[in-house]
């Protein structure tokens, strides 16, 4: 009787022992045991490539919630060497695992959709940028006619255009990298386009931009008569296209094959220029918002009515506002630099006019292009039309008000517009 009581205890208490074995046993072993010729390792097996441990689900998350979304802070985070999921890990564990995880990849998913969203929106609000091939513009400047080629005067001003784009073009060389020719929008956002003659012109203030402006109305057969367009309907009508409102085709297409065309300005008289048009005369924008920054900045123990109005900006504290790195306000295209306004490193202008030399210039281009006899460059003043034009005089009249310090500097500020456009030293102790 005691031997058969104790026959039965070992039997159970054995049975009950390789139910716990087998409980324990992790249930991919078991298969390698019941398979034969199979080698197994009986260590702790590596987690595979497809699982995600703890530590990596920390870095991808705050990777994930770099643009501002709460972080997730995990408790109860493994060290490096318990990534691997032990035998004696419960049942209750592995479920809370695998919940967590189901619960981070719903979270994950979301948070890149968020981003991906966001990526979207930046792409579609930011417009890809444009590859224009190198030195295009060789094959937009229209020849002369065989009837011109034996005019002196036209053979003449056609071999000034080809020096003024090889000295434009050998600054550029010497002092822009131009390894990447990429073009944006922003560096068409000056640019008019007119279609019927393929014409694009870059817009440059204060270097007979009006007229030009006129003129391509004309040509496009929105007027019949350069006279008959008020300044308020050249400037903010909207009747001209730029050739930013076009999409990336249009651009590409029209840069290399419409004649590229500037005229530009010595720019200390370009300067002097815009600062008697906009400080000098009543302005209801130019007064507020530049000339109250710079009297308040530059002008000490200045009246209330200075303060209040920004009338009566003097060219000397226009001048230390202009080299201020610190602006007290932006900077605006009507004393900005060519160099900046048109991007001539970047696109290649067939033909660069100067103001000085205006009419001869405009008509020479329009004889080029083709267009009517009977339309010529205007010769009235725009604005102000009673006062005198800025000269070369009156430039070095309002030049002579400053320093030599402040004229150095003036000059380094417009340096490689003197440069590319070959405009000399406008004073003799310029170094």
């Amino acid at each position: 009787m005691r031997l058969t009581c104790m026959f039965s205890f070992i039997l159970l208490f054995g049975a009950a022992g390789l139910i716990v074995f087998i409980h324990l046993q992790d249930p991919e072993e078991i298969v390698h045991q019941q398979t034969p010729g199979i080698k197994y390792n009986m260590g702790f097996q590596q987690p595979k490539k497809d699982c995600i441990s703890s530590n990596n689900r920390d870095r991808r998350l705050r990777k994930n919630t770099a643009d501002g979304i709460v972080t997730v802070k995990l408790s109860g985070s493994l060290h490096p060497a318990e990534n691997v999921p032990t035998k004696l890990q419960s049942t209750d564990r592995r479920q809370s695992s695998i919940t967590f995880e189901k619960d981070y990849q719903q979270q994950g998913e979301e948070i890149n959709s968020i981003r991906i969203h966001k990526r979207r929106r930046r792409f579609v609000i930011k417009k890809s940028p444009i590859l224009i091939s190198m030195n295009s513009s060789t094959l937009n400047l229209p020849t002369l006619k065989s009837e011109d080629r034996s005019n002196s005067k036209w053979k003449s001003l056609y071999q000034i255009q080809s020096e003024r784009k090889q000295i434009m073009r050998e600054t550029c060389s010497k002092y822009k990298s131009n390894n990447r020719r990429i073009i944006t929008p922003y560096h068409v956002s000056r640019i008019f386009v007119e279609d019927k003659y393929r014409v694009l012109y870059c817009e440059v203030p204060k270097a007979g931009c009006s007229n030009w402006k006129r003129v391509l109305m004309v040509l496009n057969g929105l007027a019949a008569s350069t006279k008959d367009i008020q300044h308020n309907t050249v400037h903010y009508g909207n009747y001209l296209k730029r050739l930013d409102g076009f999409d990336r085709k249009g651009i590409y297409h029209r840069l290399n094959t419409y004649t590229k065309m500037l005229f530009i300005r010595e720019p200390f008289e370009k300067l002097v220029s815009a600062f008697r048009d906009k400080f000098e005369h009543p302005n209801n924008y130019y007064h507020p918002v530049f000339g109250k920054a710079i009297i308040s900045r530059y002008r000490v123990n200045a009246t209330k009515e200075a303060l209040r109005t920004g009338s009566g900006v003097k060219f000397k504290e226009f001048i230390q506002y202009l080299l201020d790195v610190h602006r007290p306000v932006g900077m605006d295209i009507h004393w900005d630099h060519v160099n900046r306004l048109c991007s001539p490193c970047l696109i290649d202008y067939d033909f660069v006019g100067k103001f000085e030399s205006m009419e001869e210039d405009a008509n020479f281009f329009l004889h080029l292009i083709g267009a009517p006899q009977n339309l010529t460059f205007p010769k009235f003043k725009d604005r102000h039309s009673n006062e005198e034009r800025t000269t070369t005089k009156i430039t070095q009249q309002y030049f002579a008000q400053l320093s030599p310090s402040q004229r150095q500097r003036s000059y380094d500020f417009y340096y490689m517009d003197y440069l590319m456009f070959n405009y000399s030293k406008p004073f003799e102790d310029l170094y």
